[in-house]
């Protein structure tokens, strides 16, 4: 088995493969060998819509969003992904077709890059590894759907409240316009709706 780079702290993406399956030491050493670092500053894109995209990214530090841009430029928020999240245009890494989806930093960010090749080796090399991304690709399936009836469903603050819930720690920390754009409504909107509330 490969070894542990030893420059980067991989403690967080550890602790969140622990929550799922279980790692012993050499284990750990192997998956993050597979693991390459990258800094983003503010405002800097990750991921540009139209590319095709080979890896997934585990945000360390920062905060990163995807979001797509309709024909007269306003951008929906599709995810965000504060630190121990992954974020991916996983729709372009599996189809291997130009992605959908833009990715940026919202501030000075850090990620661990897994290319998807390197995933496939660890798929074979580890299975624990296979599992863990079923499960947290499970999740972000579950997810995604709620948030698709929650849109067609819920009104504008109770989409504001499902957003609280799922992101506690972006509440205060998040300009209002990307809140508005993740809940699907005007900055302007939001402004009242969150006075009002």
């Amino acid at each position: 088995m490969a070894r542990v780079k030893k420059e980067l702290d991989f403690s967080l993406i550890l602790a969140a493969l622990s929550r799922h399956v279980d790692l012993n030491a050499e284990e750990q050493a192997c998956f993050c060998a597979y693991l390459s670092h990258r800094s983003l500053k503010n405002k800097e894109l990750l991921q540009r819509e139209g590319e095709v995209a080979d890896s997934t990214f585990f945000v360390t530090r920062g905060c990163l969003r995807s979001y797509s841009t309709d024909e007269q430029g306003l951008e929906h928020v599709v995810q965000f992904a504060p630190p121990g999240w992954w974020i991916a245009e996983l729709y372009s890494v599996i189809s291997k077709r130009p992605g959908t989806t833009n990715i940026d930093a919202l501030e000075a960010s850090e990620v661990l890059v897994m290319k998807r090749s390197d995933q496939e080796k660890l798929f074979i090399e580890l299975p624990k590894i296979e599992r863990y991304f079923r499960i947290i690709t499970e999740n972000s399936l579950v997810s995604s759907r709620q948030r698709i009836i929650d849109s067609m469903t819920l009104s504008a603050l109770e989409r504001y409240q499902a957003f609280c819930k799922r992101y506690p720690g972006l509440i205060f920390s998040l300009p209002q316009k990307q809140i508005a754009s993740y809940i699907g409504v005007t900055p302007e909107f939001f402004s009242k709706m969150k006075a009002r509330f």
